[in-house]
């Protein structure tokens, strides 16, 4: 029997997974998709987990076990100052005998602005420190691994652990990289090493990000979607010859070790229940953990968004795509106490003349919709320091109705929902937040404190909100005052900056306008090459994930 019948509510069962092949949820022995006992802690901004991951593998010794994926990683990226860079950080645990595995994307070549040589130089010099990291093309045409996922996990846990605050085993997942532009904080003064993006954005491009470290029963989940990934049996790459050709003349590693045995999971540590949702597409020769794919993180927000009643928080660096944005307005028409507040980048990354209407045109059409459905219920904006300089808003988080929480490495996109691998960590709190409103969707629910907590935490930085929580708590009365502290900031720029600026950093987000010629070409790019469906013809006749 479940101690909180509202987890059934929210949670996918493992059947509404609709992957049979996964080990994910048969491991469990309740027969739940989902673990309980867990503490879960958002780390905002990359400076935040850079020093926590800095800090437990720095711990790392002899057949401790450190497992990672990425989409991009840097080999000389610090993580904090002088010596923290990724590659050394990552090689000195290998040399202390650390059992290291990596999974990096393959990734497509330089000349389309993808990050095929950072990514084979940090495996080449972690392969030469000891470790086994593998470039990873098991992916959709025109797909990517976009996973970031880091595991660590200790032989064997500690006599004493007494001040330790690594434990036995954690992990982290969610937006952020190991690669340059990552490492910003509250002030938004951007990364030193940084990767150039559009210029709108500066020499440093301020960065807004997430990552989750999660301690307890779900690191044994996470670290199970490491090994699916790691033990399938088919090719890492494509069979093309002239690659194969250059993997002669430059060796990379193509027949990877086995992983040691899989301990059990860690034991209970915290009042959080945590379901792992993943995107994996279906694809030739079949992922043997998902044969017909895995579209788990569009089936969850299916699911939670027939739940919202009162308000729906979302972070994201694109949402765009109609099938997802009429998900969103479906629940807006359905429940007209129901407020939706948005935050994206004010400008894509790319800003050429023939690569930025592509990006343009999805957010255009998916906005559109979701104002059509709420009205002025919907609210969306973008992120600027205190410098006035755009704030790239590259974090995936979602809060609905104070209850259910996820942070991961999706976007709100086809592409992310069944194009790409993607991987969420989706939070339910146990404990209830004894803060007025108790119960703000009226479905019994109760607001649990994760969710409360983490919506008011990026609340309170893009408003610059020092006072009472009070109003920002409350669904309604918050959804004002965020839209009270954008409209005064937007005024005084437009009132020329005169006298102080007023507090807050975002601003009501004003798409750009495509015109119809531009997006006659643009849009068949979009659907194409930036935003492709990785559904099987039956389910996108279907409309179906």
């Amino acid at each position: 029997m479940l101690e909180d019948p509202t987890l059934g509510e929210w949670f996918l069962t493992a059947e509404e997974r609709g992957n049979p092949d996964t080990a994910l949820d048969a491991r469990h022995p309740d027969g739940l998709a989902w673990t309980t006992g867990n503490l879960v802690r958002p780390l905002v901004h990359g400076r935040a987990y850079f020093s926590r991951l800095l800090e437990i593998v720095e711990t790392l010794g002899e057949n401790d076990l450190l497992l990672f994926t990425d989409w991009r990683g840097d080999l000389d990226q610090r993580l904090d100052g002088a010596g923290s860079e990724v590659g050394r950080v990552l090689g000195r645990a290998a040399a202390r005998g650390a059992v290291v595995r990596g999974l990096m994307w393959r990734s497509h070549l330089e000349l389309m602005s993808f990050s095929s040589r950072p990514n084979r130089r940090l495996a080449e010099e972690l392969n030469t420190a000891g470790a086994q990291v593998v470039l990873d093309h098991r992916v959709h045409r025109n797909g990517s691994h976009h996973q970031k996922l880091v595991i660590a996990r200790r032989a064997a846990a500690p006599e004493d652990t007494a001040g330790d605050t690594a434990g036995d085993a954690v992990a982290f997942a969610g937006g952020i990289d190991l690669c340059y532009s990552r490492r910003d904080d509250a002030a938004h003064a951007g990364d030193p090493q940084s990767q150039p993006i559009a210029d709108t954005y500066g020499a440093a491009p301020p960065w807004h990000d997430i990552q989750a470290e999660v301690r307890g029963p779900a690191v044994g989940d996470l670290e199970v979607t490491f090994r699916e990934r790691w033990d399938d049996p088919s090719a890492l790459d494509n069979p093309n010859p002239i690659r194969q050709i250059f993997y002669r003349i430059r060796p990379v590693e193509t027949n990877p070790d086995g992983l040691p045995p899989q301990a059990p999971d860690p034991a209970p540590v915290g009042p959080h229940a945590v379901q792992i949702l993943r995107t994996y597409p279906r694809r030739r020769p079949h992922y043997p953990f998902a044969r017909k794919g895995e579209r788990s993180i569009a089936r969850a927000y299916r699911k939670v968004l027939r739940r919202a009643r009162r308000l729906i928080y979302l972070e994201d660096q694109y949402m765009w795509s109609t099938e997802v944005a009429r998900l969103f307005a479906d629940a807006l028409r359905r429940e007209p106490e129901l407020h939706l507040v948005i935050v994206v980048p004010r400008f894509p990354t790319q800003g050429g003349r023939f690569s930025l209407p592509p990006n343009l045109v999805g957010r255009e059409k998916a906005l559109e919709i979701c104002r059509a459905a709420g009205g002025d219920r919907v609210a969306v904006y973008d992120v600027e320091n205190h410098a006035g300089t755009p704030v790239y808003v590259h974090s995936k988080a979602v809060t609905i109705d104070d209850v259910w929480a996820s942070i991961g490495s999706d976007n709100l996109n086809r592409r992310s929902w069944s194009h790409d691998s993607e991987l969420a960590v989706a939070t339910i709190d146990t404990t209830l937040d004894p803060r007025e409103p108790h119960d703000p969707g009226g479905l019994g629910d109760g607001a649990r404190v994760f969710a409360r907590d983490l919506r008011l935490e990026l609340w309170r930085e893009h408003l610059d909100w020092d006072g009472d929580d009070d109003e920002l708590i409350d669904p309604e009365a918050g959804f004002k005052a965020f839209r009270r502290r954008a409209d005064e900031l937007d005024a005084w720029h437009r009132g020329g900056q005169a006298g102080p600026r007023p507090p807050g950093r975002i601003r009501p987000h004003q798409p750009q306008r495509l015109g119809r010629l531009t997006r006659g070409w643009s849009a068949p790019l979009y659907h194409a090459i930036y935003d492709p469906d990785g559904r099987p013809r039956r389910m996108r006749r279907d409309n179906a994930w």
